[in-house]
């Protein structure tokens, strides 16, 4: 599989919401956002908190554990909504079900005569690739987690930010090429040597590149052309 680009800056985001649906009144109550710039966390997020003037449904507290009380003094997306624009401009937005999250911020944008997200950003949605990449199995976030070997048991409650952080590790592998040297699907899917991944640190040292020189590369041709005079097809050399 080819890695997609690395050049675009990318923004991974999550929402959190009062319920299922903008058509019947709901609301955004949380935004989490991480930057990524050529594969790499920069470090750099946007994370808000908002008064939906609304109730929130019991079973959306269920999920998010943000309640009525907590969003009280918390500002209006009236009031974060030009920071945030400014936020994912230009950027490609990678979001898991991104539907029902742009969505929402087209509803929030409507209300304030903003446009819609695609006046802004492109979308990348990492549960309709996942759907095309794992067909047939199951995708959700914490799905995609147990297949990739990545530790979420921190995550009790879905929170937007910590959703958008551990999605960006999961678009990373998924996007990366592959992972596992196990063919079948199922054993891709009960595999238990995965180990947690640990994200490398932002102001790491850039990589040494190492070339060849003359001489190593003659060692190198010599060697091919004793793999294919002893084997009569060494695919390095097709």
């Amino acid at each position: 599989m080819t890695t997609r680009a690395s050049n675009k800056r990318i923004i991974v985001l999550d929402t959190e919401t009062t319920g299922l649906s903008p058509q019947d009144g709901h609301r955004i109550i949380e935004i989490g956002c991480v930057e990524l710039v050529k594969r790499r966390l920069t470090g750099n997020h946007f994370h808000v908190y908002i008064n939906p003037n609304r109730a929130i449904d019991e079973g959306a507290i269920a999920v998010h554990g943000i309640t009525n009380e907590f969003l009280q003094d918390k500002p209006a997306f009236t009031q974060i909504a030009d920071e945030f624009i400014e936020f994912i401009r230009g950027a490609e937005l990678v979001i898991h079900n991104a539907p029902f999250d742009v969505g929402f911020i087209n509803h929030e944008f409507d209300k304030l005569s903003l446009g819609v997200v695609k006046d802004y950003s492109t979308v990348f949605d990492t549960l309709a690739f996942a759907r095309k990449k794992h067909a047939g199995q199951r995708n959700s976030l914490d799905a995609l987690c147990k297949r990739y070997g990545i530790d979420n048991s921190h995550r009790d409650l879905h929170g937007a930010l910590l959703d958008a952080e551990i999605l960006a590790d999961v678009f990373l592998l998924m996007t990366g090429g592959q992972f596992s040297l196990l063919d079948n699907p199922s054993e891709v899917e009960n595999a238990t040597t995965h180990k947690e991944v640990k994200r490398l640190l932002v102001d790491r040292p850039a990589l040494k590149i190492i070339s060849c020189n003359d001489e190593d590369l003659q060692q190198h041709q010599q060697r091919l052309a004793a793999i294919e005079k002893a084997s009569g097809n060494c695919l390095w050399t097709k």
